[in-house]
């Protein structure tokens, strides 16, 4: 059996708050200004926890940011009632309500940002080559090539250097070191731990 929890599906917060400043821009809307006052504290917060551990956001997140994401909530479903789902304004209003546990999933997560800014700053690198993509040789190629892309970014993304990580990872799967059931403990993440942890013990026993 697997220790690999099942995947959660996180959606970006930048996205949604995107087609308000839309709104706002078309219309001049009082109600979705309001909304982008709301999504502003969420970022204010965000700003203020950027570089702490994961324990230390999802705690500062639980005690600050879910009151306003609740009353940020309500205030979605109130307007929902309230205006056409054609509207422009409503039209913002239920992608946000439609999307809600995704929005809302770095609530619940430290790991997780409450947008997406990061990994498609990320990816840029990969959309430069897309050109250069057409020559992959066939479809096979190409899925080929958008698995090592969100590998080596993924590394990136936890400070890991993708050939040394990707090397070792290799050697162990192909060794048989590590078990189907263990594979999650190579998630770059963990990998990254387990040096930081062995390295830790090299040093107190020098």
């Amino acid at each position: 059996k697997s220790n690999v929890a099942p995947m959660r599906l996180a959606f970006c917060l930048a996205h949604a708050r995107r087609k308000f400043v839309d709104v706002v821009k078309l219309t001049g809307s009082s109600e979705a200004l309001s909304i982008l006052a709301r999504i502003a504290e969420v970022y204010r917060i965000e700003a203020k926890l950027r570089g702490e551990s994961a324990d230390t956001r999802l705690t500062v997140r639980r005690r600050e940011t879910a009151p306003i994401m609740r009353e940020l909530k309500v205030q979605l479903t109130e307007l929902s009632e309230e205006v056409s789902s054609k509207s422009a304004l409503g039209k913002a209003v239920s992608y946000a309500l439609n999307h809600w546990n995704g929005l809302a999933a770095f609530l619940e997560d430290g790991r997780i940002e409450a947008d997406s800014n990061v990994v498609e700053r990320s990816m840029k690198s990969v959309a430069l080559t897309r050109k250069n993509s057409l020559f992959v040789g066939n479809e096979r190629g190409g899925k080929s090539f958008a698995v090592l892309a969100s590998l080596v970014n993924t590394a990136k993304l936890n400070s890991v250097d993708p050939e040394v990580w990707l090397a070792d990872v290799l050697e162990r799967i192909i060794s048989g070191k590590v078990p189907a059931n263990r594979m999650d403990t190579l998630f770059p993440w963990a990998w990254k731990a387990e040096r930081e942890a062995i390295a830790r013990q090299e040093r107190r026993a020098a």
